[in-house]
């Protein structure tokens, strides 16, 4: 499931310049959407390339329509502001006359807002969520119980945002029943808890994968190859490294240079991940090789407990380079291999850290990924291919 931040930065929020400071840190920090006031569109446009909600002028102020801003289109209409959904309106007791669900299914509106006062708009967020296709809902005194009954009721119907006030509270958004909100509506000045919240967002999307133990049978002076080394627009940590080998069935843990040596600087930006024809592990679970990377590209980084992420290719380094091939066995039975640099930088994790790949012996331990089936231009594929 693809998750995603919404930020609240309509007039509640205080006066443009309030409102500005907000949205720009939504910006920096790499919010999804922002929601904003109808007349507010042409002025988040300027801001920065972002995905605009906007409650319609009908729901706040009437725009002047010689004013060239109300030309500005949202990327979705959302109703329910000063109405039926915030509670400015009382609830008709039969749905089907709202005001609000007349106004998303007359104007085409995308998306419904409702403040969950008690179980009638709880009730009335469910009728929201049959027409809209995103449904904002924003707990008073909240409790995660409404939450769990809109997800466990709504389901695939529409995209549900949950109203939160911290990173903390967007944790347990993304987390109720094992499922969660699809994304979270954000209302707070602070840049850091935005940052936080954005960073609750990436880690709720990641991959967590298992990683198994071989044992290490052969080690052996391959000769020269064209070998890559992937340069990424990100610091890596001293536990992080990608997933590269030559067979796709098993991937090799390869560190990233943090590592301080005699020889040459720490690179943290850097794996030195093998040679051109070997495949490394990108973030949609697929695989390419290592000669396809350019800038621009997503490859996967991993940590030694599985915890992933996505970094961007800034340059692929290719350079002739005396190799080793190392061959190992899984506790299947299964033998993978793969070629890596013949250099005492480039490190695997073993059993005791970080071994560098002129250290392996015969009978040592290092981290693999490991998957059935065989690929076809980089994607699984359920048919019989030999890798030897």
């Amino acid at each position: 499931m693809t998750r995603s931040v919404w930020l609240k930065a309509d007039d509640a929020v205080g006066d443009w310049e309030t409102r500005k400071r907000r949205i720009t840190a939504g910006l920096e920090a790499g919010v999804d959407w922002v929601l904003v006031d109808e007349r507010d569109v042409a002025r988040v446009r300027e801001l920065g390339s972002v995905n605009v909600a906007a409650f319609r002028a009908d729901d706040v102020d009437v725009i002047d329509e010689a004013d060239p801003e109300a030309a500005a289109e949202p990327d979705a209409y959302v109703v329910g502001k000063s109405g039926e959904g915030d509670g400015t309106v009382d609830l008709p007791s039969d749905f089907s006359g709202s005001a609000d669900l007349s106004a998303l299914r007359r104007d085409n509106a995308d998306a419904g807002y409702v403040r969950i006062l008690d179980e009638d708009y709880e009730a009335f967020a469910e009728a929201v969520a049959d027409d809209a296709e995103y449904t904002l809902v924003v707990g008073e005194d909240w409790t995660i119980i409404p939450l769990e009954n809109l997800i466990a009721r709504i389901g695939d119907e529409t995209t549900l945002v949950a109203g939160v006030e911290s990173a903390a509270e967007a944790d347990t958004a993304f987390d109720t029943l094992d499922i969660g909100a699809d994304a979270v509506l954000l209302d707070s000045d602070d840049p850091d808890e935005i940052r936080r919240t954005v960073d609750v967002r990436d880690a709720a999307e990641r991959e967590r994968l298992e990683l198994a133990w071989a044992t290490v049978t052969e080690i052996e002076e391959a000769g020269s190859a064209d070998r890559v080394c992937v340069d990424t627009g990100s610091l890596m940590a001293d536990d992080e490294g990608m997933l590269v080998g030559s067979m796709s069935r098993g991937l090799f843990f390869v560190h990233a240079e943090t590592a301080e040596s005699p020889y040459v600087a720490a690179r943290p930006f850097r794996v030195n991940a093998g040679a051109v024809h070997a495949y490394v592990r990108t973030p949609d679970g697929g695989t390419k090789y290592l000669a396809e990377l350019q800038s621009g590209d997503e490859v996967q980084v991993v940590d030694r407990d599985g915890h992933t992420r996505t970094a961007v290719v800034g340059r692929a380094k290719i350079e002739k380079r005396p190799m080793f091939r190392v061959e190992v066995e899984t506790e299947a039975g299964d033998r993978i291999e793969t070629l890596l640099q013949n250099a005492e930088t480039i490190k695997v994790a073993g059993r005791d850290g970080r071994t560098a790949v002129t250290d392996l012996e015969a009978g040592d331990e290092v981290l693999v990924y490991l998957e059935e089936g065989g690929r076809h231009f980089g994607e699984t594929v359920e048919e019989r291919i030999i890798e030897q």
